[in-house]
């Protein structure tokens, strides 16, 4: 039986929209975890916790849908969640599962565009948002250390972009392969 069809997928958009939940030292220490921001002073880390959003969600609820706008990355403090793209032909494709530790959404930092798949937590769920606005404030005011953020969050993209290169790769050669197979060649 296919499921994906039955699917069903909550949206706490509204319930989690003024959660503060989540302790201020857990959230700096989380922070700090994270290598785009290791290099942050103590004002910096200050400054950059007052536009930390946190957000609950339930396995199953949708973080936000492919096609919705591009406004904010998502920082996983703890939980998992899944990125996956509709494809034309029906069905889901997943393209990533993001843990503890783990950002996703950043291209919406760079070019703003609308959301290129949806993100759906598959198990309880705790996030920290930084929104697009708020960060270009903060890049404003601390245009050195946003300049190292954005270089480490880029760095990060080239990385994730290179993995998907050598993956591209080894399918089209597997594809090859396939077809001198199935039509002699």
């Amino acid at each position: 039986m296919d499921n994906s069809k039955n699917e069903i997928v909550h949206s706490s958009f509204w319930s989690s929209l003024f959660s503060t939940s989540g302790k201020k030292a857990d959230i700096e220490e989380h922070i700090l975890s994270i290598p785009i921001f290791k290099d942050l002073s103590s004002k910096e880390i200050s400054q950059l916790l007052k536009i930390i959003h946190n957000r609950n969600y339930l396995p199953g609820e949708c973080i936000f849908y492919e096609g919705d706008p591009g406004i904010a990355v998502y920082i996983v403090r703890n939980g998992e969640v899944v990125i996956k793209r509709n494809i034309d032909a029906g069905g889901n494709h997943f393209l990533a599962t993001f843990g503890k530790g783990d950002f996703f959404g950043e291209l919406a930092l760079v070019d703003g565009e609308k959301r290129s798949a949806s993100a759906i937590a598959k198990t309880d769920v705790s996030l920290s948002v930084i929104f697009k606005l708020e960060l270009d404030e903060f890049i404003e005011r601390f245009p050195k250390k946003g300049i190292k953020m954005l270089q480490g969050i880029t760095e990060i993209v080239v990385a994730r972009l290179r993995k998907l290169d050598e993956e591209n790769i080894l399918l089209q050669t597997m594809l090859k392969i396939k077809s001198e197979e199935d039509y002699g060649a």
